[in-house]
């Protein structure tokens, strides 16, 4: 089963989310170094919008109503997008990036249950992947939530996905580490 490895690592990042920031004050968690860093907060919130983007994709594939454009039937330019966009959502964060304005987590104070929220979505996320395996079989490509012309197969999506909530949790791990 494909999806076992990304379910393990979707265990262990919420795990590390808990252990790390599960013991913060609704203050600290929304503390931001300066108006352009997000908050621990806004970085958890972040995960849980863009993740729940895909959401809709993988319905209407299994509804049998989602169309992919005519780019996603180019096998080299569906590999070369999804790797392009799995290199751009590295941990290491060598290259900063800008959200999309869908992504973009809340500019208020976002409650103390972020982390409740963030655990849940999580087991929603694994039982998402662990029922997409015959989609998975098949090579099913999708273009990005964002962009429909950005297309790469939904195994890519996936590492996209557990690949950018690693980077978030480094991000998170930064602004604690500014805290003190």
């Amino acid at each position: 089963m494909k999806s076992y490895n990304w379910t393990k690592q979707i265990d262990e990042i919420t795990n590390s989310f808990n252990n790390e920031f599960g013991k913060l004050t609704v203050e600290q968690l929304n503390w931001k170094p300066t108006e352009q860093v997000w908050s621990i907060a806004q970085n958890i919130e972040h995960l849980i919008v863009i993740n729940e983007t895909y959401y809709p994709i993988i319905k209407a594939i299994r509804e049998g109503n989602y169309k992919i454009p005519f780019i996603g039937k180019i096998g080299f330019i569906v590999n070369f997008l999804g790797k392009t966009v799995l290199k751009s959502v590295q941990p290491d964060r060598r290259k900063k990036m800008k959200t999309f304005p869908l992504w973009e987590p809340s500019k208020s104070e976002i409650s103390i249950n972020i982390l409740e929220r963030f655990v849940s979505h999580q087991s929603e996320l694994k039982e998402l992947i662990t029922n997409s395996e015959d989609l998975l079989a098949k090579g099913t490509v999708i273009s990005s939530p964002a962009n429909k012309n950005i297309v790469y197969k939904l195994e890519m999506a996936f590492n996209i996905i557990v690949t950018h909530e690693q980077r978030h949790f480094e991000q998170a791990k930064e602004v604690l580490k500014n805290q003190r």
